[in-house]
């Protein structure tokens, strides 16, 4: 009985603690890591947090870019960073993704607590003017009458865009042939040549070359059709049940981040998040903002980290 009381009175104590450390933060700069290069869709989502914040929180919001390994480098530094509230990343759901992926010398979900998620980015399959074969149905039949003959292009092994269509062979039990480029732009370069068959790109990308007539759009992978291209079925329509494959995007705290500060972190994301300026902002790179409680964030990071589990042991998928 005094072990119990003990170890509520202790529990409680911690709870007091964490809430006037709370109080008093943030009273220092704020470091967003960004485990990517910058000008990429993280690095914009980074830039805009760090431009808006500071009005909310009254302390300067750095972004910090740490690339290279996948995003590993810059999210191992995140997730041994002191859990004080002067730490988060920005990152992306090839977080999970490379949980299976590599062996890492850190937890991408266990070290980690969710803040909130910021955005969703839509992926489009598109293919070649010059194939005659522009939808879902044209493009599983032509793959099963000739397995492994249709190539589809990724930049890189593991990338959303690869798994995305792992995920629709799976989905269909058709087998095509992945070609993986270093980057995007090769591999849109040979889809326009005629040289590459089909593939996945964010709608930030694509869209020019589909206004242009250089790219045919097939399907989105969002669950609803997107304002982009209202035309386009999404790929549940096609009749790919479960076929959601947009990136979603977020804020991470270290773990052991005392929940005051991390609920007053998400308060003030979401508050930037309900601004006109950062849908305009969010829309140049393909992306709409999206905002979450924690425990929202929480269970989207656990979903996808089963699924794409289960995608990358399915199709044997290794890392590079």
């Amino acid at each position: 009985m005094f072990n119990s009381i003990r170890i509520a009175l202790a529990a409680l104590l911690a709870a007091a603690c964490s809430l006037s450390y709370a109080a008093d933060w943030p009273s220092q700069p704020i470091t967003l890591i960004v485990p990517f290069t910058p000008a990429t869709g993280i690095d914009l989502i980074a830039r805009q947090l760090s431009a808006a914040l500071p009005k909310k929180l009254g302390q300067p919001v750095v972004v910090e870019n740490l690339a290279g390994a996948s995003g590993n480098i810059g999210t191992e530094k995140a997730a041994r960073a002191k859990p004080d509230g002067y730490t988060f990343l920005v990152t992306v759901s090839t977080l999970v993704m490379n949980r299976t992926l590599y062996k890492l010398p850190y937890d991408p979900v266990k070290d980690f607590a969710p803040v909130g998620q910021t955005s969703w980015g839509t992926l489009v399959l598109v293919t070649g003017p010059a194939n005659p074969i522009h939808t879902v149905a044209g493009l599983v039949a032509a793959a099963k009458a000739e397995p492994g003959k249709l190539t589809y292009g990724s930049p890189g092994v593991g990338t959303p865009h690869h798994l995305a269509m792992a995920l629709l062979d799976g989905l269909t039990g058709i087998q095509m042939l992945h070609v993986p480029y270093k980057g995007t732009a090769g591999a849109v370069q040979d889809m326009l040549g005629g040289r590459l068959d089909y593939m996945f790109l964010p709608i930030h990308v694509a869209l020019p070359q589909i206004k242009a007539g250089k790219l045919k759009a097939i399907a989105v992978g969002s669950p609803n059709r997107v304002p982009q291209l209202p035309e386009i079925p999404t790929l549940g329509e096609a009749g790919l049940k479960g076929a959601n494959v947009d990136m979603w995007y977020g804020v991470l705290a270290p773990k052991g981040t005392p929940a005051a500060i991390i609920g007053k972190m998400n308060k003030a994301v979401n508050e930037v998040l309900a601004s006109p300026a950062t849908a305009v902002a969010f829309e140049s790179q393909g992306m709409v903002p999206a905002a979450s409680t924690p425990e929202q964030f929480g269970a989207l990071i656990a979903k996808d980290d089963a699924r794409w589990a289960d995608v990358i042991k399915r199709a044997k998928i290794t890392a590079n």
